[in-house]
Formats: structure tokens, C-alpha cells, sequence
């Protein structure tokens, strides 16, 4: 397996989402509208403009960050608790509380910034698009 990367789901919010994420974590962002696809000049207008795909390097690692709006006539349900999360093992104390609060602004904290009996930093946040977040950091030993 080369990897796996998560992707996420929007019901017309991708574009927004992204480019958040892209200033937060940096990165260049590749997206893709589904007006840009060969079956796009089929669709009406205001689906044209949906994002298709969306992909953010993060780090300049290997590991993306990827998603989408849903397909024309498409939603996705987001339930009141998801069964996913996303982790960010992050290289700082610095980091870890910059992408926290970057994430609770406008989201919900469900665990707060602070030291566990596995880390040296760890929170849970669901950020203002309904994505779920662990942000993990241990200092080096």
C-alpha cells in the first residue's frame, strides 16, 4: 500500500473549507470544479461551480489532504458524532496550539489542549465543517 489519505465530503462547501485548510496548514491547493469535467457542460449552472476534487499536500509530505463537494443531486449526512477523525501528529507545542485554536474557531471543542497519560499534547475538535480533529504532539525523548 503506498498510502491512504483522508477524504472528505461537503455538501457545497468544499471550496471554502479548503482554502481554510490551505492557510492553515499550507501547501498548494489542486482543485477541480465539475464544470471543468468532460460531462460538465451537462449540468446546470450552479453545479458547475462545485468542487469535483480537491487535493492539499501537507507538510510537502506524501500525505494529502483530499476532498470534494457531492455530485450534482447528492448530499452527505453528517452525523451528530462521525465515525472517523482526522489526526494530526504535529512537530510542536507552538503547532499543536496554532492548529487548535485555527480549528475551534467557529467549531466545537470536545476535548481540550493538554497532556494525556500517552502524549505531551492532545485535543479533539470538530471545526466549523462538521470535520472531526485529534491533534497529537509528543516532544523528543
Amino acid at each position: 500500500m503506498k498510502s491512504v489519505n483522508p477524504y472528505l465530503m461537503f455538501n457545497g462547501k468544499a471550496e471554502e473549507a479548503f482554502t481554510f485548510y490551505q492557510s492553515l496548514f499550507g501547501g498548494e491547493l489542486q482543485l477541480i470544479r465539475f464544470g471543468d469535467m468532460g460531462e460538465g457542460a451537462n449540468l446546470p449552472d450552479e453545479a458547475k461551480s462545485l468542487v469535483a476534487h480537491t487535493a492539499l499536500p501537507l507538510n510537502g509530505t506524501d500525505q494529502i489532504l483530499m476532498g470534494s463537494d457531492c455530485p450534482p443531486g447528492q448530499t452527505v449526512e453528517v452525523p451528530a458524532r462521525p465515525n472517523f477523525t482526522v489526526c494530526l501528529e504535529v512537530s510542536s507545542t507552538d503547532e499543536a496550539e496554532r492548529v487548535f485554536d485555527a480549528l475551534a474557531t467557529g467549531g466545537t471543542v470536545d476535548m481540550e489542549l493538554a497532556k494525556t497519560e500517552w502524549t505531551d499534547l492532545f485535543a479533539m475538535v470538530t471545526d466549523r465543517y462538521s470535520v472531526p480533529w485529534m491533534i497529537d504532539y509528543s516532544a523528543p525523548k
